[in-house]
């Protein structure tokens, strides 16, 4: 038996990076899963053939978590699918890399509306249609620990989901559902090295004990643990897979 059998997920950002590698990881464990995109349907797509080639389950449903009317439909065709959601994890998200100075209203804006809004939105949601004994886990970084110019709106979206768990894990508690945020250090993917030159990865992964950046096998793991029923009695907490940054 796989420690996820039986049960449902919901992936937000799932078509790509850590979001796509959390789907495959809860698909080899057992989970049926929903791949949610918002603009990447061949990508998200892909994801769900891969799944499915190694005997797994999973639907790729389009939904921008910034949208009520989008989240709203995004449970209910999950419901429709698969007749039940155990497990939701908050990976969709953006990083505007800019100095206070020259961030624009809508960098603002944009980013707080999917970062913040989309958790507020996917949570909301979960009080009411997340089975009993589920499990949620949001994503906040491990930036949020250094100084770093040009990160300013981006921590700050990423603190404010760190309080949203916090608060949500005693409000829906009584369910048995437990909420936890996982905090990634410099991971490989697209969305973190999309123009950072290598020396600048290369300073950045000095940081880690490893002396390397992260890469999407190691989170999905920890995301894994999270939401399986040994992990029950972890909840408001927020983890840090940075190998040792910070």
């Amino acid at each position: 038996m796989k420690d996820l059998s039986g049960k449902t997920a919901i992936v937000t950002g799932a078509s790509k990076g850590i979001g796509a590698e959390v789907a495959i990881k809860l698909a080899d464990e057992g989970a049926k899963v929903v791949v949610n995109f918002s603009g990447s349907k061949d990508a998200a797509d892909g994801v769900v053939q891969k799944i499915k080639a190694s005997g797994g389950e999973a639907v790729a449903i389009q939904a921008d978590v910034s949208k009520t009317a989008d989240v709203k439909r995004l449970f209910a065709m999950a419901l429709d699918y698969f007749g039940r959601i155990d497990i939701l994890v908050n990976n969709a998200g953006i990083m505007i890399t800019k100095t206070i100075e020259q961030t624009t209203d809508e960098d603002f804006e944009r980013q707080f509306n999917i970062n913040v809004k989309g958790v507020f939105n996917t949570m909301r949601e979960a009080a009411t249609h997340l089975s009993d004994n589920g499990s949620i886990v949001n994503f906040s970084t491990s930036v949020n620990r250094i100084m770093l110019p040009g990160y300013g709106t981006y921590v700050a979206t990423k603190a404010a989901v760190e309080q949203l768990t916090r608060v949500f894990s005693k409000e829906i508690g009584h369910r048995g559902i437990n909420v936890n945020t996982v905090s990634p250090g410099p991971t490989n993917t697209e969305l973190f090295t999309a123009g950072k030159s290598n020396e600048v990865i290369g300073r950045l992964a000095s940081l880690s004990a490893f002396n390397r950046i992260g890469e999407t096998k190691d989170i999905a793991g920890v995301v894994a643990f999270l939401v399986s029923d040994d992990a029950k009695w972890i909840s408001a907490q927020n983890i840090g897979v940075n190998g040792g940054m910070a």
